[in-house]
């Protein structure tokens, strides 16, 4: 028998405006140093990263980052000749706690949205574990959320933790 919980929090998420997060996807030979230098850019242009994921094939990988600066990062890694795109995600607390992505996805799933891919953030929000999701419909996927009382995190906020 699925265990269902609702989290409740006092700074839901209202609607679906200034709550969808910026990801940076930059595309990488798969030789050696390549991530090296992506990170050495940022560092010098003082972009944090808050969370990452690498995808990769024998040729190529694809770096996708959350940073606290995603306009600087996107500017800084072109003017080096790297290919970058943007694309908007969403930030969601999760119990972290045994079952507790389970009970997200099951929402997710419920409601009809489909999940491209999600990686876990570096840091925690309240004590929850934070997941960046790449999902077909955000908005969906935000309204879905928010009527389970489910926090998702608007993007000032992941850019400062």
């Amino acid at each position: 028998m699925r265990r269902r919980v609702e989290l409740s929090t006092d700074s839901a998420s209202e609607g679906v405006k200034n709550v969808k997060v910026k990801q940076i996807s930059v595309f990488l030979e798969n030789k050696s140093g390549r991530l090296a230098e992506v990170t050495r850019v940022l560092g010098d242009n003082n972009v944090n990263i808050r969370a990452l994921s690498i995808a990769d094939t024998t040729d190529f990988g694809i770096l996708r980052l959350i940073v606290n600066k995603p306009q600087e990062a996107n500017e800084a890694l072109k003017r080096e000749g790297f290919m970058v795109s943007e694309t908007e995600v969403i930030a969601v607390e999760v119990p972290d706690r045994p079952g507790g992505l389970a009970d997200v996805l099951w929402e997710l799933g419920v409601a009809g949205i489909n999940i491209e891919y999600l990686y876990a953030f570096i840091g925690r929000s309240a004590g929850n574990a934070l997941v960046v999701f790449r999902v077909e419909d955000c908005e969906g996927a935000i309204a879905a959320l928010n009527k389970k009382n489910i926090r998702v995190l608007g993007g000032d906020e992941v850019y400062a933790l």
